[in-house]
């Protein structure tokens, strides 16, 4: 494999809860290896149905409102025709149509270049499936 090219997954447990977790530090880790100091690109990808990636404030009560949209948006009742698992599990399936499952993120001198306050998020309001990975791959 090319240095060019760097991949790595991460293993987390959400926990029994819808959760948004903030995973800027793993990927920062994973670019000081990986990126040894280049320009380039990472993208962050959940191969999972049901959650997403998002860049948002966390600790400030954000990632607390995402999730209170998300019930707003998407309410886990009965109305979705994906119906197995949890009571409104379909909803789920619906979720990264609006959170998508990935994000590009520019990479300069080895950094993660985000704004003051993002933070490199994992949504996840599957209350059923409490592993999850998320692979970071590195291009440049």
């Amino acid at each position: 494999m090319s240095d060019a090219f760097t991949s790595q997954v991460l293993n987390l447990t959400t926990g029994g809860r819808e959760s948004v977790v903030d995973i800027t530090a793993e990927c920062e880790r994973f670019l000081a290896d990986a990126a040894e100091g280049r320009d380039g690109l990472l993208n962050v990808f959940v191969p999972h149905a049901t959650a997403g990636i998002a860049l948002i404030e966390t600790g400030a009560g954000s990632d607390d409102d995402l999730l209170a949209a998300l019930h707003s948006l998407l309410p886990a009742d009965d109305r979705w025709q994906h119906r197995h698992g949890s009571a409104g599990h379909g909803r789920d399936h619906v979720l990264p149509a609006i959170v998508p499952p990935h994000a590009t993120l520019p990479v300069l001198g080895g950094r993660l270049q985000l704004g003051t306050w993002q933070s490199v998020c994992l949504v996840d309001t599957n209350v059923d499936n409490r592993e999850r990975q998320v692979r970071l791959s590195f291009l440049g």
